[in-house]
């Protein structure tokens, strides 16, 4: 009895780990099981700006269509790390593109010590201003 309970908690523990960790696991995973189910890899990089532009991280403050796809941008795209964070902000706040790209750079701000404003945190810091 108590074997099979066992088993039971950890077939259930180890489910709930490679839930967990289901982005780094799935590397390890055939990829003619991930064909079959495509829901094991929910994130796929964006590789050019025409998907990234489909995918929505565009605006009319940053435009990628008109300075980029149009003029034939040979680049790959934006950086891979950087949309998936902005496409983070945007699901987990619920807010739009340009707001996204503002709270990463602030909060990018932030770990260097820096505030919004642009001015060093750091009270020992000398500005000059006119």
């Amino acid at each position: 009895m108590f074997f099979y309970l066992s088993l039971a908690a950890i077939v259930a523990l180890l489910a709930v780990f490679i839930y967990r960790y289901r982005a780094t696991v799935v590397h390890y995973i055939p990829e003619r099981i991930q064909l079959a189910f495509p829901t094991l890899s929910n994130y796929s990089p964006l590789s050019s700006f025409s998907d990234q532009a489909r995918a929505g991280l565009t605006s009319s403050n940053f435009d990628i269509e008109s300075n980029n796809i149009r003029e034939g941008d040979s680049r790959a795209g934006l950086d891979v790390a950087g949309t998936q964070e902005v496409m983070d902000i945007m699901r987990r706040e619920r807010v739009t593109f340009d707001q996204a790209r503002l709270i990463r750079h602030n909060a990018i701000l932030a770990r260097n010590g820096i505030d919004p404003s642009g001015m060093p945190m750091d009270s020992k810091a000398v500005t000059f201003s006119r």
